[in-house]
């Protein structure tokens, strides 16, 4: 019994990761970058450019998409972000302190006016007890300084943990786009 119900919970979760709807959620956040006359960079690792990918699905998507950063190993992170290695020691490449460097590091390498960054385990292997498969820290920042960061704990297989990772991305710069 404890087996079949583990099979269909996973059964579940990929269901759920499949319902999501990447050319929707791209074309809303380029309508609400359009209508702000903004534009946004990408710095990724656990998504391996998942969110770029996504985002340049949409025609037209040059009027509002600047660039996407795949960085996945630390001396990228360090070389391409500016992530500081104090940083990665301390919290580690999975942390909100190291998203919220990747972001930063993205606006500044870039002329975008917003920045979502996203590092993660996406599993099979790879987590510990302090951060299992499917932790994923997320961070966005703005012109202004500003910084938000978030860490979520998501579940299923990687190409799930993967895609719901890039979907709460966007929908993070949809609120902050929304909310301005």
């Amino acid at each position: 019994m404890a087996q079949t119900r583990k099979t269909d919970k996973g059964r579940r979760q990929r269901q759920a990761a499949l319902r999501i709807r990447p050319l929707e959620i791209a074309r809303r956040t380029g309508r609400l970058l359009m209508a702000g006359d903004q534009s946004l960079v990408t710095a990724e690792s656990c998504t391996g450019g998942l969110i770029a990918e996504w985002l340049t699905r949409v025609a037209g998507s040059s009027g509002w998409f600047d660039c996407g950063l795949v960085t996945y190993s630390n001396a990228a992170k360090r070389q391409l972000l500016g992530v500081n290695q104090t940083t990665l020691d301390q919290y580690g490449a999975v942390s909100e302190e190291t998203a919220g460097e990747m972001a930063i590091g993205a606006l500044n390498n870039s002329s975008a006016d917003i920045a979502v960054a996203v590092t993660g385990i996406a599993g099979p292997d790879g987590g510990s007890k302090a951060k299992p498969v499917g932790t994923v820290c997320l961070a966005w920042a703005d012109r202004d300084g500003l910084v938000h960061s978030a860490r979520v704990q998501l579940s299923g297989d990687r190409d799930s943990i993967r895609r719901q990772s890039a979907a709460l991305a966007l929908y993070g710069v949809q609120d902050r786009l929304s909310a301005a």
